[in-house]
């Protein structure tokens, strides 16, 4: 995986990241972990855990992009703007794919704010 750095989260905005790649960091930051058998959720919150026993695919899926975005604490909705500088798509890059990317993002960023926030 590559690491979680503002380089990496361009690399996502900028469709430069493939989607399993984007998928799995967002995966690893909910707690699930791949095994031989399939997949670990018990380290999941149960909110997701009950409703995505497997992890979703973000990219294709609305409803768990909307889980995501809802599970973004208020005070880090705007973190794509605040840290990142990101000034949002064309009004001809608005595709299901790159906002849902742009989500992952935002939701990524908060992760790792959460992280360092923690480990102080």
């Amino acid at each position: 995986m590559p690491p979680l750095t503002d380089d990496t989260l361009w690399a996502i905005l900028n469709d430069d990241l493939d989607d399993d790649a984007v998928n799995r960091l967002v995966w690893q930051g909910l707690g699930y972990r791949e095994t031989a058998n399939g997949w670990d959720a018990s380290t999941v919150e149960a909110a997701w855990a009950e409703k995505y026993p497997e992890p979703p695919n973000f990219i294709e899926s609305r409803p768990a992009t909307v889980q995501l975005t809802r599970s973004i604490p208020p005070e880090h909705k705007q973190l794509l703007k605040e840290e990142l500088g990101f000034k949002g798509y064309t009004i001809d890059q608005l595709i299901p794919r790159l906002t849902r990317r742009a989500t992952m993002v935002n939701w990524l960023l908060s992760y790792r704010k959460q992280q360092a926030k923690s480990s102080t």
